[in-house]
Order: structure tokens, then C-alpha cells, then sequence
């Protein structure tokens, strides 16, 4: 039988899914008051977002945008509508689908919420183009490793 060579891992710093993670988390720290003020959790802020671009989506549109399953997204669906945000119904073709449409609350929560934007810039010091150039880059990193796996489709 051979010998398996020895590989240890880089250092966490030397380690870009480190690096991608812990500015995820960063982020979130930055986001967390203004969220708070909104009385909404990062995930919940996700969904409206992809509501505010194209409302009424079915529960597995929504979890393939944010690759989740739907399964994950559905309690987070569910606390959403409690708060009056989000109406979720039967589709009336195809009974095995729900479709999720936005209240006029939860509409007009989006006026309130470009602040995130405008915190990132501040708490960042870089500029609109440098986090556009970062941002895309990212995802052509994020669309590159989800191709080979095949495991997503992103967003158009």
C-alpha cells in the first residue's frame, strides 16, 4: 500500500474561501444596525431583494437565485409573511407551486433599505468602481467553480 503525502492546509489568511468568508461576515457586521432599524435579518433582506427586482416568484425561483433549497427558505418565507411583507399563495396552474408576492409594505421597505449600499462605500474607503470591479469579479470566481461542479445556475 503507498504512503499518502503529506498536504497541510495554508494558513487561514493565505486561504481565499477565508478570505471571501470573513468579508461575507464583515459585511454583515456593517449591515446589521441598518438591518435592525428595518426589524430584518441578513437572509430576510436577500429574499426582498430579489422580490424588489421580480416580485411574485415562486418558492423555488427564489431558492434557486439564492442557492438554497427550497426546504431552507421556506420558515424564512414564513416569518417574512408574518411581518405583513410578503403574501405567499397557490399557484392556481400548478397547485404543487407557491408563488411569493410582495405586500405594499413590503414594497415600500425598499426606500429605506439603499442605505446598506452607502454603508459598504463608507465603512469600506474604497469607491463605487473598485467594489463594482471586486463584485464582479467574485462572481465570475463564484460562476467558474458552480460550472464545473454543476450544482447552480446564477442569476442572469
Amino acid at each position: 500500500m503507498r504512503q499518502k503525502k503529506a498536504n497541510a492546509p495554508a494558513p487561514l489568511d493565505d486561504q481565499l474561501c477565508y478570505a471571501i468568508y470573513s468579508a461575507g461576515i464583515a459585511i454583515q457586521r456593517v449591515y446589521k444596525p441598518l438591518l435592525d432599524e428595518l426589524d430584518l435579518t441578513y437572509p430576510q433582506y436577500l429574499v426582498l431583494n430579489i422580490l424588489w427586482r421580480e416580485d411574485e416568484l415562486t418558492v423555488g425561483g427564489i431558492a434557486e437565485k439564492l442557492a438554497l433549497e427550497s426546504s431552507t427558505l421556506t420558515p424564512l418565507l414564513k416569518r417574512l409573511e408574518a411581518a405583513g411583507l410578503l403574501r405567499r399563495t397557490r399557484n392556481p396552474d400548478n397547485e404543487r407551486q407557491v408563488v411569493v408576492t410582495l405586500t405594499d409594505k413590503g414594497r415600500a421597505l425598499r426606500s429605506n433599505a439603499g442605505c446598506l449600499g452607502d454603508s459598504l462605500l463608507v465603512a469600506s474607503g474604497q469607491s463605487p468602481g473598485e467594489l463594482g470591479k471586486l463584485n464582479r469579479g467574485i462572481r465570475r470566481l463564484r460562476d467558474a467553480i458552480y460550472s464545473h461542479i454543476g450544482a447552480w445556475n446564477p442569476p442572469a
